[in-house]
């Protein structure tokens, strides 16, 4: 778990400390840190599994491609307020 952290505070300038790169809504926070574990996690191949995490776990059968990430973004409704 602790790694996880260290990863996303690295990967992810909105967790580290002084920064212009913050959220100043909750929404824009919870998709940047839902983009960073679907990149993470079926998009990068990591140097010790050789394949990506989804990959080895079986829930992807490819790597995917960022323009395949952002269409499921483009496939979500929009909320409004």
């Amino acid at each position: 778990m602790e790694r996880q952290n260290l990863t996303m505070r690295m990967s992810m300038r909105r967790f580290t400390r002084l920064t212009s790169g913050f959220s100043k809504k909750v929404e824009n926070l919870a998709a940047a840190v839902a983009l960073h574990f679907m990149h993470y996690n079926f998009a990068r191949i990591h140097q010790t599994l050789r394949v990506t995490p989804a990959m080895e776990a079986g829930i992807a059968n490819h790597v995917w491609e960022v323009e395949e990430i952002v269409a499921l973004i483009e496939n979500q409704p929009v909320q409004s307020n």
